[in-house]
């Protein structure tokens, strides 16, 4: 059901029967306004009221990753497993919920039942698949699932998208660019026009990641111009604040307001994020870590699209860095890379090992020569000579992950000088 059909199914609730109100009200609140703990508290009744049935179970679940509370949602994902044993979102929301609390002994088991019943083959199960052989680091396997989904609708584009995401991941621009692209393309054809403009948009963000401003304001407004929907604009905005474009991105941060004033998630998770970037581009660290401390309670959690995840987390840890508060910075790329079952392929459980390199390098009192000090922000950190052996191995680590990175990328020259700085 579309947003508006459910809007006005939502004003003529009274006279439906007592399933269709529940039903009507939870995805209302769920995909009209936004309002996740009305939705939830809905399918919560629902499921006291129809306990047999599937459907609040699999949606209250999926609430529960946007939101950061990946046991709860596991436990959502097997009741409804249980009720429907082959169901396939049953099935593969499961396997993604024990990849997200990193036990993927029990997400191969799920996969393997999936395989066993025939219920292979869609996007979710190959999605799924994927995830758990990058989180192995079982690149056939991850070549097998992208050959499985061509020619499939959705699955395609799906596929295309997550094989872009890791090669961005590894610094391998190019092919992210070219792969992204033929995900764009395959959505396209799909009639899919939202899920092609936010492959565009994430590809905006984590080029703005990497250092580029140019590239990040072109890949945005291109997907602005596909299908500007909620999603879309949320990454292009918070791509175009990155990119250092304050003005548009102020201009379209007002847009989001208006449109979804009551949107849980906008204005808990997204909407301080792209405020603090905002903030961080214009000098201002101490008023981007204040606008972070909004997004504390979501910012573990899977918003859609669910590929770019942690945001508030890394912006943090940038944001310290620039107040040159490193311990504080440590703590924020650290915790990025000790979830690494809700990171899996994003760009920044790479970028976190370089930001996790600066922050040390500023506790042992080396970072003062590496990064520039924003006005407002005295130099000089105590020192702690056992931060600089730390600070090294970070950069390696990044280093290491993007050994066969295209060279020109910003962020990699500015890593390798700053790498240089410290042998």
């Amino acid at each position: 059901m579309g947003g508006e059909n459910t809007r006005k199914a939502y004003e003529l609730r009274q006279r439906v029967s007592e399933l269709e109100k529940l039903y009507i009200d939870s995805h209302y609140y769920n995909f009209v306004t936004g309002e996740l703990e009305k939705a939830s508290q809905v399918y919560q009744i629902w499921q006291q009221t129809y306990p047999r049935d599937m459907a609040p179970f699999t949606n209250l679940g999926v609430i529960f990753v946007y939101t950061g509370q990946y046991e709860k949602s596991l436990e959502e994902c097997r009741e409804a497993l249980r009720l429907e044993p082959n169901s396939v979102n049953a099935n593969g929301n499961t396997a993604q919920a024990y990849l997200n609390l990193e036990r993927p002994d029990e997400a191969k088991a799920i996969l393997e039942q999936m395989q066993a019943r025939r219920l292979e083959g869609g996007a979710l199960f190959l999605s799924s698949l994927y995830g758990l052989a990058f989180w192995r680091g079982d690149t056939k396997e991850m070549e097998r699932a992208v050959a499985a989904a061509a020619g499939k609708p959705e699955a395609e584009s799906i596929l295309l998208s997550t094989q872009a995401h890791t090669e961005a991941y590894s610094g391998h621009l190019t092919k992210s660019q070219e792969l992204n692209r033929r995900a764009v393309d395959s959505a396209r054809h799909d009639g899919d026009a939202e899920t092609a403009a936010t492959f565009l948009a994430e590809a905006a963000l984590w080029d703005a990641n990497f250092g580029y401003t140019e590239q990040p304001k072109k890949e945005a407004a291109e997907a602005l111009a596909i299908s500007p929907g909620q999603v879309v604009k949320t990454l292009a905005t918070l791509a175009l604040a990155l990119a250092g474009d304050t003005a548009q991105a102020q201009a379209l941060t007002g847009e989001l307001k208006k449109q979804c004033p009551l949107d849980t998630l906008l204005n808990s998770y997204w909407l301080p994020t792209i405020g603090a970037a905002i903030e961080l581009r214009q000098n201002r660290a101490s008023k981007a870590i204040e606008l972070l401390q909004i997004t504390a309670p979501y910012e573990l959690g899977g918003p859609p699209p669910q590929t770019e995840v942690l945001n508030p987390v890394y912006l943090r840890g940038e944001a310290y860095l620039a107040a040159r508060q490193g311990e504080a910075a440590a703590r924020e790329f650290q915790k990025i890379l000790d979830h690494r079952g809700i990171v899996l392929n994003s760009s920044l459980g790479a970028l976190a090992h370089l930001g996790l390199g600066r922050a040390y390098a500023l506790q042992a009192g080396a970072g003062e020569g590496l990064l520039p000090a924003p006005s407002g922000h005295p130099q000089g950190t105590p020192q702690q000579p056992d931060a600089l052996a730390k600070a090294r191995t970070a950069y390696q680590d990044f280093l290491a992950l993007w050994k066969d990175a295209d060279p020109d990328i910003p962020i990699l020259k500015q890593a390798k000088a700053e790498y240089a700085q410290l042998k």
